[in-house]
């Protein structure tokens, strides 16, 4: 029996989430389709277009879906993202650490961050445990011109555009995969005896019945929202931005340095990204309404705009995003899942949103239900996981602001206040206050942030891990600690004299690619 699933709402998440199922259970071969997947796009909504920063899962999640990483690069304007730089967070006085994609030499087998908190604090952690933030400071891609698609000398995700994003995913999904797309607005929802969703039907009177619904219809939420009713629990106590005040920025000239690394710098009432494209900068202002005034806010992206001799910042225009962090009580009701801003939305501090529309959609593709009698028991483990994840964003978002020595606001100082802070964070740094993060010391199996991620971030904002005495282990690890740190040492010389810059690795792709046009 034909599984039918139907995704209504197209942008980023409706088109991975089609792809990520279509590769596993669409097959081009001459047997019959097992599942057919329709995706309804309203005419009338247009792309969110701001989620353009990824983690190191696209790269898997391109290449199961069947897209060329040469023809992604060409298509989307993408460039590498090793790394997220954190700019004035800590003092508010431009100083900087990175959060690289690369964890520390010999995690795993070692804890770095321990012997590094015992002897070298005054060193920066980052770069005395990995080679990645020293890369990207000199603008370096994260790998050579003739290594295969997709393989790497430094771990990497993307920067990319959004709508030409969404655009390939489209052609892709259609063209390659068969999934049927139809363009209509949903006039009304049809529900089962049973409570379930037996069809939608669109403004023309077309009605597309289904057996599995997911809603990819963003801030929307035509099926879990307006139809089911599922409750938003609002975050806004945890996390206080708000409003985006969002911009594309060209470049000064066609041979200005492109970054391998998404920057947030710290603001008064919040903090600006900054996100490298081939060419242009997609940059914007994520802000707290109840600290600051959307023109204030303007000026100060204005004023980090025009400092940037990178940049061509005359006449730049601003589109203004309004959301409340949060997200659903449920996520999987009756025969209806929700993904992606559907689903929740919080400030992209961490680039969250995409990698959480790929997990969520592999979750479900692995488990596809093909009874409906298997729905409640796979609703159950999803709603189980997807609040895990959610718990986890906002704790690890969180962490950035509570660490922060900031005090020059109302906005930082309120941050502190311990009712902002959920429990499970106030656990964790009562933990780390002991001993370093460490891989054992979560239970989930498919946690988002690493403990290489948690000592990126503590110990980049200057974070102290007491360090009673030197153990006996540490004592015992001293020649591996040292082996590491030369191999570190060595790597990153040798890196920083053959990798290309970013710039230089994506021009020359561009023109390899025409020549073979």
């Amino acid at each position: 029996m034909k599984t039918r699933v139907v995704i209504v709402g197209g942008g980023t998440a409706g088109w991975l989430t089609a792809g990520i199922i279509a590769a596993k259970h669409c097959s081009q071969s001459t047997e019959p389709q097992q599942t057919e997947i329709t995706l309804v796009e309203s005419p009338d909504v247009k792309n969110l277009g701001v989620g353009e920063g990824t983690w190191p899962t696209m790269r898997d999640t391109l290449r199961q879906i069947g897209i060329s990483e040469r023809e992604f690069l060409n298509c989307c304007d993408a460039s590498f993202k090793q790394a997220s730089k954190f700019v004035g967070w800590s003092n508010g006085n431009n100083e900087h650490y990175y959060h690289p994609f690369t964890a520390p030499s010999g995690y795993g087998s070692v804890s770095l961050a321990e012997h590094w908190s015992a002897t070298a604090k005054d060193i920066d952690f980052e770069r005395w445990a990995c080679a990645q933030g020293t890369i990207c400071e000199q603008y370096l891609a994260p790998k050579m011109p003739q290594m295969p698609e997709y393989a790497f000398s430094l771990n990497y995700g993307y920067h990319l555009n959004a709508g030409k994003f969404v655009k390939m995913l489209h052609q892709h999904c259609v063209e390659k995969l068969g999934v049927k797309y139809i363009q209509g607005h949903v006039e009304q929802v049809v529900s089962a005896e049973n409570d379930d969703i037996a069809a939608i039907v669109l403004t023309n009177g077309e009605q597309i019945s289904g057996d599995l619904f997911i809603d990819c219809s963003g801030f929307a939420a035509i099926l879990m929202g307006k139809h089911y009713q599922i409750p938003f629990k609002s975050k806004q106590h945890i996390l206080f931005n708000d409003t985006a005040l969002a911009a594309q920025v060209e470049y000064a000239d066609n041979d200005t340095p492109i970054a391998s690394c998404t920057v947030a710098t710290a603001q008064d009432s919040g903090w600006i990204w900054d996100i490298a494209l081939q060419n242009r900068r997609g940059i914007g202002h994520v802000f707290s309404s109840d600290f600051t005034s959307t023109e204030k806010a303007e000026e100060a992206l204005q004023n980090y705009l025009k400092k940037d001799p990178f940049l061509n910042a005359q006449n730049v225009t601003t589109r203004t995003i309004k959301f409340t962090p949060g997200h659903r009580e449920t996520f999987w009701h009756k025969n209806c899942v929700a993904i992606g801003v559907s689903a929740g939305f919080v400030e992209p501090l961490e680039a969250t949103a995409l990698v959480l529309i790929e997990k969520s959609a592999e979750w479900l593709s692995q488990q596809l239900p093909r009874e409906r009698t298997a729905m409640a028991v796979l609703a159950k483990r999803f709603n189980a996981l997807t609040l895990e994840r959610w718990q986890e964003i906002i704790d690890f978002l969180k962490l950035h602001y509570i660490l922060s020595n900031r005090r020059d606001s109302d906005y930082w100082l309120e941050h502190q206040q311990a009712n902002s802070i959920p429990e499970s964070l106030q656990e964790a740094m009562a933990l780390w206050r002991t001993q370093a993060p460490g891989v054992y010391e979560s239970n989930q199996r498919f946690e988002l942030f690493s403990s290489a991620s948690k000592q990126y971030v503590l110990y980049g904002m200057g974070f102290n891990t007491e360090q009673k005495y030197q153990t006996q282990t540490a004592l015992k690890e001293a020649a591996l600690i040292k082996r590491l740190r030369n191999d570190i040492h060595h790597s990153t010389e040798k890196m920083l004299s053959a990798l290309p810059t970013n710039r230089l690795f994506l021009t020359k792709l561009m023109e390899s690619s025409n020549r073979a046009n």
